[in-house]
């Protein structure tokens, strides 16, 4: 199946495509820098939110309702891109581990005018999402997980499969990929099958429950992959899923929490001029270390999903401080 045959314009323009493929020779292996999909904000929330953004706007919505936790990369991304868009946005937030990033992130979302409500757990904010739901209200799941937003990173696969047939990187065995809610791995698996690229994804897990989440992205990916088959007529069968390969090994204590061989990477990254998180990219990257040592890959590619764009500018009319509502949060 062609790029041509199932791609289409149902999206509100956001990013700035492709981005780029980058051999770091010192470490032997490449990376997708999907940090750059944006220059105001980039990271894999781009992606996502041009496709749910759209089908907010094709349905007469004129609020986004979302969750995440209190430092959510994806919270803080719908609150400027939804605005830019046009849309109101409230926002259920979760308890976090407190770091600079994160607090950052929090004060940036207030800045860029999101509504934001808590919840002790993400039940509780499923419920806090439903209060604040109405006819008027495009309710948006944790990292924009779901089929609409999966399918950005279908998108993504065949732009990775034109920058192979380009000559701009060889076919990777190994894609290695952080998986937070799941929406980025799966639309990736779902994408190579489409595509025909053989490489197996291995979805770094960073969130909890790990069995619950590595269910839900298997699924997602053969959910978004029957989808975007039958869009566009092909008869492709194939089980998606089956090229996922997720690992709950970098976990460590759990969502948000800093592990040593995540911290070690970070340092690693930061030697050849890449900006990683402890609570998402800094787990995958060690992850993406490991599989170059091993055996059994030849050919590496991490794909980096963590904004590289400067913070300041969504700060200049946040407030200095977090209220106390919202510190609350931060543990």
């Amino acid at each position: 199946m062609t790029r041509s045959a199932i791609a289409n314009d149902r999206i509100v323009p956001i990013g700035v495509y492709p981005t780029p493929v980058e051999r770091i020779e010192k470490l032997g292996l490449w990376v997708k820098r999907d940090d750059l999909t944006n220059p105001d904000y980039g990271g894999n929330k781009v992606r996502k939110l041009e496709r749910l953004l759209f089908e907010a706007r094709r349905r007469g919505k004129r609020r986004i309702v979302t969750v995440g936790a209190a430092g959510s990369h994806h919270v803080l991304a719908t609150a400027l891109f939804g605005a830019r868009a046009g849309f109101e946005v409230d926002a259920v937030l979760t308890p976090q581990r407190s770091t600079p990033h994160v607090t950052e992130n929090l004060r940036a979302d207030l800045g860029l005018g999101a509504r934001l409500a808590t919840a002790r757990t993400y039940p509780g904010a499923a419920l806090g999402m439903l209060a604040r739901s109405g006819r008027d209200a495009y309710l948006v799941p944790v990292g924009g997980s779901n089929g609409v937003g999966a399918l950005g990173y279908v998108d993504a696969a065949f732009e990775l499969a034109d920058q192979i047939e380009a000559g701009e990187l060889p076919e990777p065995d190994a894609v290695v990929v952080t998986v937070g809610s799941g929406g980025t791995a799966a639309g990736l698996a779902a994408g190579f099958a489409l595509a025909g690229i053989r490489a197996t994804v291995v979805g770094v897990l960073v969130s909890a429950p790990a069995f619950l989440v590595a269910f839900w992205t298997r699924r997602l990916a053969r959910h978004v992959f029957r989808q975007r088959a039958r869009g566009a007529g092909a008869l492709v069968r194939a089980d998606p899923s089956s090229r996922l390969e997720l690992t709950a090994r970098y976990l460590g204590a759990g969502y948000g929490e800093p592990t040593d061989a995540g911290r070690h990477a970070m340092s690693v990254a930061a030697d050849v001029g890449l900006s990683l998180d402890l609570t998402y990219t800094a787990k995958c990257f060690a992850a993406a270390l490991d599989c170059v040592h091993s055996a059994r890959f030849s050919n590496v590619l991490y794909w980096h999903t963590l904004s590289s764009a400067p913070l300041a500018p969504l700060l200049e009319k946040a407030p200095v401080d977090v209220p106390p509502k919202l510190a609350k949060l931060l543990r």
